[in-house]
């Protein structure tokens, strides 16, 4: 199933700027674009403030039912769409199943970078009448490297036009001012970040300062022949570094089905288990460097996933590379083997000894494994000695299967929903209340334990 991206435009602009990008991305991606209030056919009566445009967006992702979903956002769009998938993250509105973000010369988290003087100008387009058709076409001149062909030039114009003035007022004076930065905290989303080569403000100097540091997991790319109307001025350009993006850094690994996603979704779920589950749920970066182990310890240390957890074709899960974060962030489960070294340490030691057992095959690694937990294998060489590698190979079986069941996919797999058990509503998450004769205040009267 194709998953769906929803795209949120730039100021003066419309759902119209992504039709080229559709027609394009069709098969990878389906576009689905979103009117902002007072753009387009939207009125500006739901509101125009970021809180307000974020809200609206999230209506219409969590109508639309979709649950395995990216986020465009162009210009303006950017910063709303940064402010989505923050909330998505954190599971506080409710939405599940964001896989990636792609910001197109994204007004940043911070206040957007504006000369004044064009900000006035722009003001005054606005001050006692809809924009003119002249002032329309100069906004599209001065944002685009080069003249556009005469029908996307005569969309783009028609779409400044068209802004409520109100709309348009409420972005340059409140909205591209608000900052969001001290509220987000850095994103896990895989993330694209696009610049025009020759756009002023929001070019690549600012989408490598204002915008990337907010995404961890981003790739950052400048796209010639193109100032800041991208999807207008390059669709083939972006389309290809999108399709780019997607294939390689988010079509893979497990998706969590449609009926499990809507339960994680539901008022079921608290918001906090949500937000963990969330960021489970995302694509491994099968390009990642191990942050623990070496790169040739993760190799074996993947093989011995493979025959620990045994998994099928490109939507595993990268169990050893999850396992490498774990270890490097110290969160293993506060248990150590009497006798073993640290866990990076003993990690590090058995991977080495395992290298040459490993190379030969999964089969014969399997074996080697069968071993080890017998108590029937002799190291040929390595600083663990025989029970040392045996009660390293349970810890690690242990380290893998967790992060395998802690994935929601394989939840889902199992019929596991034990997250789903109250929510942050009146029947909250859990029992506060433990012992005979006490009632929890969700619980009907005549209950009690």
């Amino acid at each position: 199933m194709t998953a769906t991206a929803f795209c949120l435009h730039a100021l003066g602009s419309s759902s119209e700027e992504f039709v080229a990008l559709r027609a394009r991305l069709g098969g990878t991606l389906d576009l689905v674009g979103i009117d902002l209030p007072g753009f387009g056919t939207s009125s500006a009566v739901t509101g125009t403030t970021v809180e307000e445009m974020a809200e609206l967006v999230e209506r219409a992702i969590g109508t639309s039912g979709a649950t395995e979903c990216a986020l465009v956002g162009h210009s303006m769009g950017g910063k709303v769409a940064a402010v989505v998938a923050d909330r998505t993250m954190s599971g506080a509105n409710g939405l599940f199943g964001l896989r990636a973000v792609v910001l197109l010369a994204a007004s940043p988290l911070s206040p957007e970078p504006m000369e004044e003087a064009r900000r006035a100008r722009m003001l005054a387009w606005t001050a006692d009448h809809e924009i003119g058709p002249d002032e329309a076409a100069e906004f599209v001149d001065a944002n685009t490297a080069d003249q556009l062909p005469p029908e996307p030039y005569a969309t783009a114009v028609h779409d400044v036009q068209r802004a409520d003035p109100a709309a348009w007022t409420a972005w340059l004076l409140r909205g591209s001012r608000e900052d969001w930065s001290d509220t987000a905290e850095p994103n896990p989303v895989p993330a694209l970040v696009l610049a025009g080569a020759e756009d002023g403000d929001l070019g690549p100097d600012a989408q490598r300062r204002l915008t990337l540091p907010h995404w961890p997991q981003g790739e950052f790319d400048v796209v010639p022949g193109a100032a800041h109307l991208l999807p207008w001025e390059q669709p083939d350009a972006v389309a290809d570094r999108i399709r780019s993006f997607w294939e390689r850094r988010v079509d893979h690994g497990p998706v969590v089905p449609t009926a499990s996603a809507r339960v994680i979704a539901s008022p079921r779920v608290s918001a906090r288990a949500r937000g963990v589950l969330a960021a489970r749920a995302l694509p491994d970066d099968p390009a990642a460097s191990p942050r623990a182990l070496t790169p040739a310890q993760l190799d074996v240390l993947r093989a011995v996933a493979r025959v620990v957890v045994p998994q099928h074709g490109d939507r595993g899960i990268d169990l050893a590379l999850r396992v490498d974060a774990q270890l490097a962030a110290g969160d293993g489960d506060g248990w150590r083997r009497d006798g073993l070294p640290a866990d990076q340490d003993a990690y590090r030691a058995a991977l080495d000894t395992l290298a040459p057992e490993a190379a030969v095959s999964d089969e014969h690694l399997a074996d080697v494994l069968d071993a080890i937990d017998a108590g029937g294998y002799t190291p040929a060489a390595g600083t663990l000695d025989v029970g040392q590698l045996r009660a390293w190979s349970e810890d690690a079986g242990v380290d893998l299967v967790r992060q395998w069941l802690a994935h929601p996919a394989t939840m889902a797999g199992i019929d596991y929903d034990g997250f789903a058990n109250g929510g942050d509503g009146v029947r909250k998450q859990g029992f506060q209340l433990l012992g005979a004769g006490q009632r929890e205040a969700w619980e009907p009267d005549g209950v009690t334990r």
